[in-house]
């Protein structure tokens, strides 16, 4: 099975259900009034960390996800169902980013967040009843569902990280400590993708990852790259292996500093971790000599090993329960980012662009969804929607921006012809004359 850790995603929520117009019509009763329902809410779509997936494979082969739309209102004031909402599962340990900004960290089964939010059902012309308007002719389109595009990264939830260069003997050391049988040949990059194993010893358990092999420049992306070095990031203790023979003709302690810079560079905080040394291999001649030279020189994290035999791993596994039993698990950052989500964020209620040719463009929040849920086809909608607009001040912001009678102005999937007349202060508005070649609203 291929190992996908890190994919680009669009979700869009489920459109809400249209509003109903609708009136009541029974025998002896003249005027029955308004009965149209409002449309369902559309689905949400939800990311979930699950214990059962090890890849992202799953999500990067459907990476454009869209929520269940609402059902529409229908007459009799009764109300479109909502649409059902749509759950991802992805690997426990999976971070989602919205742009540049942290949006979850689903570190643990369960765990989920919200991907897009579905949209709210249009009125239905009951809805829209008052003391003064009894029948109203009028009713809303549901909202569309909110839209984005998720960066989704696998970060593996390991206690220890097995580094080091290509050949060191990683994947053979995690073969020995456990279960895990990943492949191991005697050429370089043997391992492509991360490997996990449950080691035991002396009735403590941890989990070890196998991260594939380092060079100078990884950080910059030169071989694997940075693929796979984020996997160490949620790790507690680091494993730096050591191949006494060295590495493309590099003195094994001069390639300890090379690896060590590539940390840095990646991540200052992974040199905060304890990192140990083990060099490997002391089944073959001229090893120990090599270690007497690294053992002088990192006396304190230095361990002999060989992940053929088994001797020195005893040991090794000791300072292991050690550093991991000073080190617990941090809790991880789950939801919006920090402080983000306490943060009240305000959007502008629109802005005016002159776009050249006597065209302007309206945009902002409010006027993209109330244009979005216009029935254009009913003149008391459409003035219903003038005057909204009229109430926040988009006619005077037109002005100020030099709009003349004739003028188109762009909003959402519409267009306005300005018109500065007495009664109609506001733009006229007409269906998108891109509708003809399939553009426009469908």
């Amino acid at each position: 099975m291929d190992f996908i850790d890190k994919i680009r995603i669009f979700v869009a929520g489920g459109a809400g259900g249209n509003g109903c117009l609708s009136f009541h019509r029974e025998k002896f009763i003249e005027f029955g009034g308004p009965n149209g329902g409002d449309g369902g809410r559309g689905g949400d779509v939800w990311l979930e960390a699950d214990q059962h997936r090890t890849t992202l494979l799953d999500l990067s082969r459907r990476p454009h996800i869209r929520g269940r739309d609402g059902c529409a209102g229908k007459g009799d004031a009764k109300t479109g169902e909502s649409g059902q909402e749509t759950v991802i599962y992805v690997p426990a340990g999976t971070v989602v980013y919205k742009g540049e900004r942290l949006l979850a960290d689903l570190a643990a089964p369960g765990q989920r967040v919200l991907a897009a939010a579905g949209g709210r059902g249009g009125r239905g012309n009951l809805s829209f009843k008052t003391q003064h308007r009894t029948a109203p002719r009028l009713c809303e389109k549901g909202e569309p569902g909110e839209k984005a595009t998720l960066t989704v990264e696998l970060k593996l939830l390991a206690d220890v990280g097995f580094v080091g260069f290509p050949n060191a003997g990683k994947s053979s050391l995690l073969a020995r400590l456990s279960n895990a049988r990943p492949k191991v040949a005697d050429y370089p990059f043997t391992t492509l993708s991360p490997n996990l194993g449950v080691v035991e010893h002396k009735g403590e358990s941890f989990v070890a990852a196998d991260i594939p092999g380092l060079i100078a420049g990884a950080h910059a992306g030169k071989g694997l790259g940075t693929d796979f070095l984020r996997h160490i990031e949620r790790t507690r203790v680091i494993v730096h292996l050591v191949d006494p023979a060295g590495y493309g003709g590099r003195d094994p302690a001069a390639g300890i500093k090379d690896i060590e810079s590539e940390l840095k560079s990646f991540s200052p905080q992974l040199l905060s971790k304890p990192r140990v040394l083990a060099v490997n291999k002391m089944d073959l001649p001229g090893s120990r000599e090599v270690f007497k030279r690294i053992r002088a020189r990192y006396p304190r994290r230095a361990f002999a090993i060989s992940a053929a035999t088994g001797e020195g791993v005893g040991a090794l596994l000791d300072r292991l329960i050690l550093e991991l039993s000073r080190r617990p698990p941090v809790p991880l950052v789950f939801g919006s980012a920090q402080d983000e989500s306490r943060a009240v964020r305000v959007d502008a209620g629109f802005q005016v662009r002159s776009l050249g040719g006597g065209r302007f463009e309206l945009d902002g929040r409010f006027v993209r969804r109330a244009a979005a849920m216009l029935e254009a086809s009913l003149p008391e909608a459409v003035e219903r929607f003038q005057q909204a607009l009229k109430r926040i001040g988009v006619d005077r912001a037109l002005k100020h921006a030099g709009i003349k009678d004739g003028d188109l102005v762009r909003c959402g999937e519409f267009e306005f012809e300005w018109s500065d007349a007495a009664r109609r202060p506001l733009p006229r508005l007409k269906r998108d004359r891109r509708t003809r070649i399939g553009v426009g609203k469908k």
